[in-house]
């Protein structure tokens, strides 16, 4: 069981009953908390104000995309327009398909406490619990899938064209969440390789160090948006 302090509160939406109560489940076996888990947009808004009233906001919104009435967009607006209501909640959506219109809409104005990611990557269970507490604790995590498509469009854009492949790779992962020693794993590489690749991101982006630690986030965003 996860101490206190590791527990995150959850609110699952999700029209599938099958798949909400397996999510309930999946998360409430490792020690997390969800407080409520409703059908659709509505309910979602709905719930969402009320733990607000009681001032027990969750810490993560997991939305499908699509959901009730017309199965169209109602999970993602209900997502931004809780991101724009309570920026302090994290919002990971879950969809069948990359719709790179919805993620784009989603990551508008900030890539913190955030994530996309296809249903399909939920059957890794590990790698969704860790999806789900770092958009709580106010990080990214975003499906490869997902960022390979930003990634073709940006290539069309000049904001990123003076980043050689390499860094164009590390910035790839560092916009699905991983941190400096999980995209060394990743590509085979060391630590201090993947750091001063980092620090050619942030100076070839114009970051300087008097952005601190929100240079990671402001380079991801800067990724996102080209």
């Amino acid at each position: 069981m996860l101490d206190v302090e590791d527990r995150v509160r959850v609110v699952i939406a999700e029209d599938s009953v099958l798949l909400r109560e397996g999510l309930t489940r999946l998360l409430t076996d490792r020690g997390h908390d969800v407080v409520a888990g409703v059908g659709d947009a509505e309910a979602l808004i709905k719930t969402v104000a009320e733990l607000a009233a009681e001032d027990a906001l969750p810490d993560v919104v997991v939305a499908d995309v699509r959901m009730p009435p017309t199965h169209t967009d109602e999970g993602v607006r209900a997502a931004v327009r809780l991101r724009r209501e309570h920026p302090g909640i994290g919002v990971l959506v879950l969809s069948q398909y990359v719709e790179e219109q919805y993620a784009t809409e989603l990551l508008a104005g900030s890539s913190t406490g955030v994530g996309y990611l296809l249903k399909d990557r939920v059957a890794d269970v590990r790698e969704f619990l860790d999806a789900v507490v770092r958009v709580a604790r106010g990080g990214t995590a975003l499906d490869p899938e997902v960022v390979a498509q930003l990634l073709g469009r940006s290539r069309k854009q000049d904001v990123l064209a003076g980043l050689t492949p390499r860094e164009r790779e590390v910035l790839g992962l560092m916009a699905e969440g991983r941190t400096n020693s999980a995209v060394a794993k990743q590509l085979v590489v060391s630590d201090g390789a993947v750091e001063k690749h980092v620090s050619n991101i942030f100076m070839k982006l114009g970051l300087s160090p008097s952005d601190g630690d929100h240079r990671r986030v402001l380079a991801v965003l800067t990724y996102l948006r080209s």
